[in-house]
């Protein structure tokens, strides 16, 4: 057992590709790639190669990317609606575990020191709201709404990437490389929303980096609503609520009216009759599925893993030698750590 098989198959799932598929696009066999996965039978270096090469990847990606400690795990934190189906969250899955790989190779080369810390906590011990107050001041945030929330999580030394899911039904995902957490973004939800799942993850990665509970989503929610919309500071402008009302509160804290009317309802500052109504009226209106000033609200870009591109780059490597390092083919443009402009600067150190 070589390890290569599960990074076979990881990589393959991230593609979104079955055994079939990737089998005739190399010219092989599907028994034969079946084997391979199971890792009951070595691929030639040949049959590797073309392997490789259909994936986007190289050769010595799949021979060694295995061999890092915890480098393909199934515990992904993910944020995700009950009409996901099950092939779009295993792909996603493992794409993420795809990422943390190829981060995990970078790190080899470049060093990044963080500004802030992520910390984590045991939910038994410390309640979803404390901890996410509790991050607030260890951060030492403005009060008040965040802005540039991605920026805060990377300062922290989190990778988040993001890009089209090509599904509504997964909003992000977590997982810890190590040391390192790494947050996964659908770029095709709106901006409240995407807020709302970075924090949710960012939940996820404090309290359950080491204890699962059996209330793991809504304690992440608890969280999310806690760290974007202190209850202390929002508390008095969730009374009176009217739907111009929400919109004014929407732009100034970025996060959906719903969520607003669920953050005033669990405070009790509404009943389940106000809260029932201020629904009928976002329904009547065609609010429910489609928010109003969504656009108008910052968008939340990540810089990091390009900032990391940038150093290596810096260091005198050439983006063919960064892909190569990374893992990944030459002509492939769109791997977040191969460079692309200049981004955020970061303090970061080349090993």
């Amino acid at each position: 057992m070589n390890g290569l098989g599960v990074v076979l198959e990881t990589a393959r799932r991230a593609k979104g590709l079955t055994q079939q598929e990737l089998a005739d696009a190399v010219g092989i066999r599907q028994a034969a790639l079946s084997r391979y996965e199971n890792e009951s039978r070595d691929p030639d270096e040949e049959v590797l190669n073309r392997i490789a090469s259909t994936l986007g990847l190289t050769a010595d990606f799949l021979r060694h990317a295995s061999k890092v400690r915890g480098a393909v795990a199934v515990d992904a934190h993910m944020r995700r609606r009950k009409t996901a189906r099950p092939s779009d969250w295993r792909r996603l899955e493992a794409l993420l575990n795809l990422y943390r790989l190829q981060a995990r190779r970078v790190f080899d080369d470049v060093a990044v020191r963080a500004e802030q810390r992520l910390p984590t906590f045991d939910p038994s011990d410390t309640e979803p709201d404390t901890a996410a107050r509790m991050v607030r001041m260890q951060w030492r945030m403005p009060t008040g709404p965040v802005r540039s929330l991605i920026q805060w999580i990377e300062a922290a030394g989190c990778l988040v990437f993001q890009e089209d899911f090509k599904t509504r039904g997964v909003d992000g995902l977590s997982q810890w490389i190590d040391e390192c957490p790494v947050i996964l973004l659908n770029t095709s939800v709106p901006p409240d929303r995407k807020r709302l799942t970075i924090a949710h993850e960012l939940g996820h990665l404090c309290l359950h980096s080491d204890t699962i509970t059996d209330n793991v989503e809504e304690e992440a929610n608890m969280f999310a609503a806690e760290f974007l919309m202190p209850w202390e500071v929002i508390r008095p402008q969730l009374r009176n609520l009217t739907m111009a009302k929400l919109v004014d509160l929407k732009r100034e804290w970025g996060v959906s009216m719903q969520a607003l009317i669920e953050r005033a309802y669990l405070g009790k500052l509404i009943d389940s009759n106000q809260r029932m109504n201020l629904y009928k009226s976002l329904s009547a209106r065609g609010w429910r599925t489609s928010e109003p000033v969504s656009e108008e609200l910052a968008p939340e870009s990540p810089m990091l893993a390009q900032s990391i591109a940038d150093a290596l780059s810096k260091n005198g490597l050439s983006p063919s030698e960064i892909a190569t390092l990374v893992g990944v083919s030459p002509d492939d443009e769109t791997n977040p750590f191969v460079p692309h402009k200049p981004r955020l600067r970061m303090a970061l150190s080349t090993q």
